[in-house]
């Protein structure tokens, strides 16, 4: 399957602090180390995806509409993600 291009309408929506995140069941890739240096995704109750740094976990988040992190995760997966 080829990814659509990602375009305006897949960037973040806004970002939260991590106190409106703090019951989120967040997870990361399987191939991720645990030296931390990778991303962590959490589905919200509102259904958007809250991305933040695993470095960082207090950090704020970035939001994403569920077609557009289901997008940009399929474009990584099938190595169709576009290079700007």
């Amino acid at each position: 399957m080829t990814a659509a291009p990602l375009s305006a309408a897949h960037e973040p929506t806004a970002h939260i602090p991590s106190s409106v995140t703090l019951d989120a069941a967040w997870r990361r890739s399987s191939h991720s180390t645990a030296a931390n240096n990778c991303v962590e995704a959490a589905t919200l109750p509102s259904g958007r995806v809250a991305v933040r740094d695993s470095k960082d976990v207090t950090g704020p988040a970035l939001l994403f509409a569920p077609d557009a992190w289901a997008s940009f995760v399929d474009a990584v997966g099938t190595g169709t993600l576009p290079v700007r």
